[in-house]
């Protein structure tokens, strides 16, 4: 018990069961590790734990759109059925995200808007200068997957 104590407070208390298990063997002890671990539990010590990944998902909120295209992406002529969605890139300096606006007949990048930070006034600068470069666009149906930003 002194040598688990003796190893845990070393490690500052970031080793768990395993790794002290692991330590101990590497010391010379021949130990179980259901020991280590019910020791371990017996004295309160206990390792530090990863945090838990961030889940933003929580259920159905706001109205859902009806689903007028039914997955026909066919087109007959350009500013019938546009697109968009935001996409993450990963750099080493951090992330970047891009909203591109796509014509689905001509497949041409009608607006695009990058960002450090996807929020809503990307989403907005993105549309406006889809609508600032084609300014009457009767009939057109716009396609997304409905994320957090509509």
């Amino acid at each position: 018990m002194d040598e688990i104590k003796e190893i845990f407070e070393h490690h500052k208390g970031r080793y768990g069961v395993r790794r002290v298990h692991r330590e101990l063997v590497n010391r010379g002890h021949n130990v179980n590790h259901k020991r280590v671990q019910r020791l371990m539990h017996n004295m309160g010590l206990l390792g530090k734990r990863p945090k838990e990944k961030y889940h933003s998902y929580i259920g159905e909120v706001g109205k859902i759109a009806d689903n007028i295209i039914n997955r026909d992406f066919s087109t007959t002529a350009p500013l019938q059925k546009w697109t968009t969605d935001v996409s993450q890139f990963n750099f080493s300096w951090g992330k970047c995200y891009m909203s591109p606006v796509l014509d689905m007949n001509t497949n041409e990048v009608v607006s695009y808007d990058l960002s450090l930070r996807p929020n809503l006034d990307q989403i907005r600068r993105m549309l406006n200068g889809a609508f600032e470069k084609f300014p009457s666009v009767k009939g057109l149906i716009f396609h997304s997957d409905q994320g957090w930003q509509y």
